[in-house]
């Protein structure tokens, strides 16, 4: 993995794993539809996910002002919140485990592969995420990325939105750019002080109470072009479309 050393590439590049690289929404319904089979519900799974996902931002949002904790101990506590919301009998435990068995098949966005390698050709790619180190190496991003540049939630002792991960991430890594999809990880990006390019993807939108990042791109595979106008200060456009 070569490192950008010149011109308008940053040293290193990380991406959100869970929704810029990831399409979870789709894995993890997938994994819910099993879960929910296996169990006799007839709740989507689709359902399953949206309940629980809701329920693991808001324990990973409380979890900075709370003792130190796990990704898996969020999500656990969680997946409890949404059986008792959907008035389920499940197993928290158990299903999770099932749950991040599952993580392995989680398919990847379509451009992700190209984009990485466009932008791995000049700079170091990580990954920046509220992740446990034993999962994000089961997960199909994994192998695309420097392990060097693998800034999880575990080994930052941090968790996003809150300010200590990115800001965390900016010690581990000087000059990173971040690529971030979802509103909460725009907003936490940028507001602690890291340049930002947003990848839009399918059912994320920016937070109208947060700052807008000066690029965003529909595809990862127009990021080289990104990095250009970030370094210009993002005054040609606000947005680089595909084609």
């Amino acid at each position: 993995m070569q490192q950008g050393n010149a011109g308008d590439f940053p040293r290193v590049v990380t991406f959100d794993l869970f929704s810029a690289m990831t399409d979870s929404r789709r894995g993890a319904a997938a994994a819910f539809t099993e879960i929910a089979a296996v169990r006799g519900w007839s709740v989507a799974g689709e359902e399953l996910y949206d309940v629980w996902d809701r329920h693991n931002k808001e324990q990973q949002r409380r979890a900075a002002f709370g003792p130190s904790t796990s990704f898996r101990a969020l999500s656990r506590a969680a997946l409890r919140l949404a059986y008792d919301q959907l008035g389920l009998d499940g197993c928290p435990e158990a299903d999770l485990d099932l749950l991040w068995r599952s993580v392995a098949r989680w398919p990847l966005w379509g451009d992700v592969e190209d984009g990485i390698s466009a932008v791995a050709a000049r700079a170091a790619v990580g990954i920046l995420s509220n992740v446990d180190d034993a999962l994000v190496v089961t997960t199909r991003a994994y192998p695309l990325v420097d392990p060097r540049w693998v800034l999880t939630s575990e080994r930052l002792e941090a968790f996003k939105p809150a300010p200590a991960i990115y800001l965390r991430a900016l010690r581990a890594a000087p000059g990173l750019v971040h690529v971030a999809a979802s509103a909460r990880d725009v907003r936490g990006a940028l507001e602690a002080g890291i340049p930002t390019i947003r990848l839009v993807r399918p059912g994320h939108r920016l937070d109208p109470e947060g700052p807008a990042p000066t690029v965003e791109v529909t595809d990862a595979r127009e990021l080289p072009a990104a990095f250009a106008q970030l370094e210009r200060g993002g005054q040609d456009s606000t947005r680089i479309r595909n084609g």
